[in-house]
């Protein structure tokens, strides 16, 4: 059992190996303009999941007085409004605009995770309002 454990290993070492150095070359092979479009799309990704992640926290208050109201209407207005706000900002971030299939699939992708974490927030948030 331990000689599959370390095969395994090694295996696994030397093709994540291989995917960094792939991943080095091409990107020391990349025009400045490719490397410039990469870099910015990721950062506004990243900085739209950072308010993604910090909103629902900071809407603490907000979320224990709608947790008061005892239905799930409400709690469910407010996740949707958080929903659709981040989703906005996220179409902001990347000037309104869209550039095909594969992005509305991960714009999707996006606005449900968001969705799915926010609900997941303030319920957890309301349960401990109360």
């Amino acid at each position: 059992m331990d000689f599959l454990k370390t095969v395994t290993g090694k295996v696994i070492t030397g093709l994540v190996s291989a995917v960094v150095i792939t991943l080095s070359i091409s990107w020391w092979n990349m025009s400045d303009a490719t490397k410039h479009w990469i870099l910015s799309g990721s950062g506004r990704i990243f900085a739209w999941l950072g308010l993604v992640l910090i909103v629902p926290w900071a809407a603490f208050f907000i979320i224990g007085w709608v947790a008061r109201f005892q239905t799930n209407t409400a709690g469910g207005i407010l996740v949707l409004v958080l929903t659709v706000g981040e989703a906005v900002v996220l179409l902001k971030l990347f000037g309104w605009n869209l550039g095909g299939p594969m992005a509305w699939v991960f714009f999707a992708v996006g606005a449900l995770f968001a969705g799915v974490y926010n609900l997941f927030t303030c319920d957890w948030i309301a349960e401990r309002a109360e």
